[in-house]
């Protein structure tokens, strides 16, 4: 699979992969400040952003999907980076593939089993939008805000709002295989093997996405040579809520 992808910078080589509903958009402010002293990819997973659309979504899939982009740019001892459903496909890639990578960086995702079911509301809300109805995006927000509350999570979801050449509006992510494929999204990450290279996890502190347990038992089993770091008072989205934290531990990281 030709996953879309866009390239900025030089130097030792920084892939990012986004979170659920994503697209790379969403990562472009970080990426272009560490552009300024890496070669960064920032990568659309399948059924998300401009990369192709298919009825599979798994994390072996997707991790499978990454090593082809490495091999197509010819990356060398590059650092993988992955936020949410992203943080899992770099976990799956790193324990598949452990000779490719230098580094793993993972916010705010832990290899255990995520349930997915507060997923349903987001789910109900993106189906709520009637497509063939919709002349604008207030529109789509005010069809979504019956079953999503929060603005700011309907805004982010609009960010997949597009209008095709005929100018009717469409979704650039696969609503109906991310539907279908929900409970594969919260999988637990296994491997017979651990990966020994440096790993850092980056957990918001308000997050409860990475436990106590996780941090001190599932990470070290599958990551023995991890570090796990909390950034206080941010979220699932400490990106987001804390990009200078989060810029300042991933560059640090990469430089040790």
């Amino acid at each position: 699979m030709q996953l879309h992808y866009r390239e900025q910078g030089q130097g030792t080589p920084l892939v990012i992969l986004h979170g659920l509903f994503g697209t790379l958009d969403n990562w472009q402010t970080l990426a272009k400040r560490w552009a300024e002293h890496h070669r960064v990819i920032a990568v659309d997973l399948r059924n998300h952003g401009r990369s192709p659309h298919t009825e599979e979504h798994t994390y072996e899939l997707m991790s499978e999907d990454v090593r082809e982009l490495f091999t197509q740019l010819q990356l060398e001892a590059p650092t993988l980076l992955g936020h949410s459903m992203g943080g899992k496909v770099a976990m799956r890639f790193a324990l598949d593939y452990p000779d490719l990578l230098a580094r793993l960086v993972v916010l705010d995702i832990a290899p255990s089993f995520s349930d997915m079911l507060h997923q349903d509301n987001i789910l109900a809300g993106l189906h709520a939008v009637d497509l063939p109805r919709v002349e604008n995006r207030q529109q789509a927000d005010e069809m979504m805000a019956q079953h999503i509350k929060q603005d700011s999570v309907r805004q982010f979801l609009l960010k997949n709002l597009y209008r095709r050449e005929d100018h009717s509006f469409g979704w650039r992510l696969n609503l109906e295989a991310l539907t279908s494929h929900m409970a594969h999204v919260g999988a637990e990450i296994k491997a017979p093997q651990p990966f020994l290279k440096p790993a850092l996890f980056v957990r918001g502190g308000k997050s409860d996405y990475i436990t106590t347990e996780d941090k001190l038992h599932v990470i070290p089993t599958l990551f023995p040579n991890s570090q796990v770091e909390t950034i206080p008072d941010v979220g699932h989205w400490l990106h987001a809520e804390a990009p200078d934290k989060v810029f300042e531990l991933v560059n640090a990281f990469m430089q040790g």
